[in-house]
């Protein structure tokens, strides 16, 4: 796939995945700053072209008391705060038409919730803002399904659409990654594999979503070695005690052994 579409991106020449990767929500300057400067001197290191994630805003809530952000404008000056010091592209997802226009000032790549994505007016609105967009895929929706979103970019005169593949609910509380629908969605776009969203159980009792960290690598290499074009991981220093999702995320003091790992099976993928 062609990297050169966010310009300031590291690594464009590499044959590994690319990472989108970071916390779910921003919680401050401090840890966005820290998470950043860990993952980035790994990326670095093992040569994978890398975009820093983060939710400035947190709108599908299973309660009302939870946590939704630090407010708007802060969290996106964060980012931006972000991409400036490390010089490295940045996503964040939007929930609104005018969410739109209000992030694409700040980030690089906006990207459809998974709930969103056959929301016409606001896919429409992403990709009138020349960012990049990345389309996930509904839990309710068919791979071949998402041709029609990514459609709906072209149709709006932008070529710049991703795919993220982030499962399809299985029962009430489960998530399932049918891997059988990575090479039918790279017909249309660039596919990622979003791993620790696809290791959500949803729809708890609590009303606070559980996960399944444990199984991130098997998920991870199972999309590598399907030839996935983009891995997105969300990450914290603290998962047990992070604002949002901290269930499924990844505990990023084991980062740098998945990556090492991924990429290895990647170059023998590449090899083959």
């Amino acid at each position: 796939m062609d990297l050169k579409l966010i310009p300031q991106i590291k690594n464009t020449d590499s044959d590994n995945f690319f990472l989108l990767a970071g916390p779910c929500a921003i919680e401050g300057e401090d840890m966005a700053l820290r998470i950043a400067e860990k993952v980035i001197s790994i990326t670095d290191k093992l040569k994978i072209p890398y975009i820093f994630k983060g939710s400035f805003k947190k709108a599908n809530r299973s309660r009302i008391d939870s946590f939704t952000g630090i407010g708007d404008e802060k969290a996106l000056k964060i980012l931006r705060k972000v991409s400036e010091t490390f010089h490295v592209p940045t996503v964040t997802d939007i929930h609104e038409i005018s969410d739109a226009e209000m992030a694409g000032e700040y980030v690089d790549v906006l990207q459809i919730p998974a709930f969103l994505v056959r929301q016409t007016d606001l896919v429409v609105a992403a990709a009138n803002t020349g960012k990049v967009v990345n389309l996930k895929k509904g839990q309710f929706m068919s791979p071949a399904a998402m041709q029609h979103a990514v459609q709906k970019v072209k149709d709006s005169g932008s070529e710049k659409a991703w795919i993220t593949d982030r499962g399809t609910m299985f029962g009430y509380q489960d998530m399932i990654v049918d891997f059988r629908g990575i090479p039918e969605m790279r017909e249309f776009a660039p596919v990622v594999l979003d791993v620790t969203h696809s290791l959500q159980q949803p729809n708890q009792s609590s009303g606070v979503t559980g996960g399944r960290p444990d199984m991130i690598e098997t998920i991870a290499r199972a999309g590598v070695v399907n030839n996935v074009d983009g891995l997105f991981i969300e990450t914290h220093f603290d998962p047990v005690n992070a604002k949002s999702d901290g269930a499924n995320m990844l505990d990023i003091a084991h980062l740098e052994n998945l990556l090492s790992n991924l990429v290895v099976i990647r170059k023998t993928i590449n090899n083959l």
